[in-house]
């Protein structure tokens, strides 16, 4: 329920001149964030940004490029301007925290064209403490009722050479390591083929968002976008030389335009996060602030949960997706019976992971393959119609599964692999959904594997945009959460429709297990919890207690530590979180997996203790129900000694605090399994040390 704390509005309308070099102003509440716009003698606009003093955004102009119409870019006068301040308090249905401040002040300025065509253009700037945000607003008006935009022309002028944790601006894919470099070094064009990635496209020197940047002298900035919706995905093109940022819009081969909107709309915003530290980073709630608040009301079928699955399995080999069907003449799926036998989707498989999940505070399993099409899924053009989702495979009896985990406390979680053929699965979301609605299934995993179809479209333009958004707002009138794969990227919708759990949209747990070039290495979480974690909650899967699986898959294990791995339920964000081994390896290491059992996935407060971004990160989380802590740490490839002040404990409190920690010798490749736990007593007065191996982590539990 939105709880509204405070709310302040102040509207001054101002009139103001055509004349050029009427500078407008707007400030952070705290003031240290400083805002000026106004519009060059050539009637160009343009904004410059200020922090504690210093200019960290320099002249850069706003506008577009147009098809077959004049770009909207000059010849502009401000007509008029209005500035506002804001504050409220609202809730969280569930995420990191349950009380988020939405504190900011706004400046909406109203440009005209003084040519023939008079057309209109807004652009409104919202200021918090911890950044800021601009969108375009498109009027309605007279002459003027679609545009064609070939080019979002939005720059971010830098001011100096900054340290870059950056991917490239692949059209299809957020799924590449990320790279740290100078921002006049960023050559993402190197990566335009990648092996190892089902899809993949970089048609200039670009990168994708969230992008991060740390100065010399303290200055965090993240860029990124909010609000995504019926526009095209925005990537950022590098001028090396100018240390420049541009929007580069995701477009399509199919047109000549990049975004196809009706007058009145806005575009999403446009985001800097602004931090003189990297923990404020990860504490920002700018992105979700800038979205509308909650749509959906009452969301409470949903409920946060950790989950196991029918899914590493197939990523190590020991079972597949497929069963081992054929297509008759008539395209339908029949069983020859000749199965290879490999099937992991079994009702007898599922039924343990029930069994496994109800006997340790799991309350969900995510079933992968159980739906007839895997023969067929990749490397096909004619993938439209092959998948169905509401036909299991012979071996696995749907309506039992459902019937017994519900007899064990356990939900199934329903997958969909659409195979990025987009029309068949648009065709087939209701009944899909109606039959997970009639099963009391409330979550659901999609997928958006291959290359799009209908062919030349991209994962990250404005046509697969609406296709997600409008994936999930149906499936919320099914009383159904979506958790993304190869998704769109995260835009904090979540606020708006909080049945947006979760998604992918990184490089995740599974190239550990099959990728050519070594696996996710040490740094990569480092530095994921300093920029994609940024924009929203990660499906990351973690868990993975079989660090080396040479039993399978002997040339690839995860480089990092077990510790590290139990840390992750707290430093990477999601309201579910995924033990993704295997039901054996669990049962062989009883103790660690106390921990997954004990940890929270729904927070009342989070708090980042320390970090450097693509070194370490410290983070403590209250959960909800409890009111009891946990604590992740990670490092990267260094080891390091963590101090860790516990003064955020309630007054008054002792708590028995279980460590997880790296053991003297534990090291991410040498030695991954050295684990060493011990319980003491804590209260807010409590000063520990913790000792991180290389590639090394630790987790804590703190309970009253």
């Amino acid at each position: 329920m939105k709880k509204l704390i405070l709310l302040f509005i102040l509207i001054t309308s101002l009139s103001c001149s055509p004349n050029v070099n009427e500078r407008l102003e707007v400030k952070s509440p705290n003031s240290n964030i400083v805002l000026m716009f106004d519009v060059d003698s050539k009637g160009k606009p343009f904004y410059n940004t200020t922090f504690n003093n210093q200019t960290i955004i320099d002249t850069s102009y706003l506008g577009f490029k147009l098809i077959n119409a004049k770009p909207l870019n000059e010849d502009f006068k401000v007509v008029n301007s209005s500035s506002r301040s804001f504050n409220e308090t609202w809730d969280m249905p569930w995420g990191e925290q349950l009380h988020v401040v939405n504190h900011y002040n706004e400046l909406k300025v109203e440009l005209q064209e003084t040519s023939q065509t008079h057309r209109k253009l807004n652009i409104v700037f919202r200021i918090y403490d911890d950044g800021l945000g601009f969108r375009y607003e498109f009027p309605e008006q007279e002459q003027f009722k679609e545009v064609l935009i070939k080019e979002e022309n939005t720059q971010f002028n830098l001011t100096k050479d900054y340290e870059t944790f950056w991917i490239p601006g692949d059209w299809d894919s957020y799924e590449h390591l990320y790279n740290t470099t100078k921002l006049s070094e960023i050559n993402a064009l190197k990566f335009a083929k990648h092996k190892d990635l089902a899809q993949s496209s970089i048609p200039v020197n670009a990168v994708n968002t969230p992008v991060t940047m740390v100065s010399d002298k303290g200055v965090h900035l993240s860029f990124h976008e909010a609000a995504l919706v019926d526009y095209s995905g925005m990537t950022l093109m590098v001028d090396t030389e100018n240390l420049r940022l541009k929007s580069n819009l995701v477009g399509s081969i199919n047109t000549d335009y990049k975004v196809k909107r009706s007058l009145p709309f806005e575009t999403p915003w446009r985001t800097i996060q602004i931090t003189d530290n990297a923990p404020d980073l990860i504490a920002s709630n700018l992105i979700v602030n800038l979205n509308e608040p909650n749509a959906l009301g009452d969301v409470s079928w949903f409920i946060p949960m950790k989950y196991t699955g029918v899914w590493w399995e197939m990523h190590l080999g020991k079972s597949s997706w497929d069963y081992g069907m054929t297509l008759d003449a008539n395209g339908a799926w029949v069983d020859t019976g000749k199965a290879h036998g490999k099937h992991g989707a079994t009702t007898e498989n599922v039924k343990r992971f029930i069994d496994f999940s109800a006997k340790n505070n799991i309350k969900g399993v995510l079933v992968e393959g159980w739906n007839t099409g895997w023969e067929h899924w990749i490397g096909f053009e004619d993938r439209e119609g092959v998948f169905d989702f509401v036909s299991p495979y012979p071996d696995y009896d749907l309506y039992e599964v459902v019937r017994y985990g519900k007899e064990k406390g356990v939900d199934i979680i329903m997958h969909h692999e659409t195979s990025a053929a987009t029309e068949t699965y648009e065709k087939q979301q209701d009944t899909a959904y109606a039959l997970m609605q009639r099963l009391g299934i409330h979550a659901v995993k999609s997928g958006y594997v291959g290359k799009i179809l209908p062919k030349g479209e991209y994962h990250h333009g404005q046509y697969m945009v609406n296709q997600y958004n409008r994936a999930a707002i149906k499936a919320a009138k099914y009383q159904i959460a979506v958790n993304a794969h190869e998704p769109i990227k995260a835009t904090g919708l979540r606020r708006t429709y909080p049945n947006i759990i979760s998604r992918e949209g990184l490089r995740g747990q599974e190239f550990n297990a099959w990728s050519t070039d070594g696996g996710n290495p040490p740094e990569h979480l480092p530095i994921v919890a300093f920029t994609r974690m940024l924009s929203g909650p990660i499906d990351f899967t973690p868990g993975i207690f079989n660090i080396k699986f040479n039993e399978y898959k002997d040339s690839n294990q995860v480089n990092n530590t077990l510790a590290q791995q139990l840390a992750l339920y707290v430093v990477i964000y999601s309201p579910i979180q995924m033990a993704a081994d295997l039901v054996e390896h669990y049962e062989a290491n009883p103790e660690p997996l106390q921990f997954i059992k004990d940890v929270g996935v729904d927070w009342e407060k989070t708090i980042v203790l320390n970090g450097a971004v693509g070194d370490y990160v410290t983070i403590a989380r209250k959960e909800r129900k409890t009111g009891d802590w946990f604590i992740g740490g990670i490092t990267d490839e260094n080891a390091r000694v963590l101090d860790l002040n516990l003064d955020f404990l309630d007054e008054g409190q002792e708590y028995t605090a279980v460590i997880y920690k790296d053991g003297e010798n534990a090291h991410w490749n040498s030695n991954p399994l050295d684990i060493s736990i011990e319980t003491i007593e804590v209260n807010k007065t409590s000063k520990l040390k913790v000792k991180l191996a290389p590639g090394g982590g630790f987790a804590m539990s703190l309970k009253k």
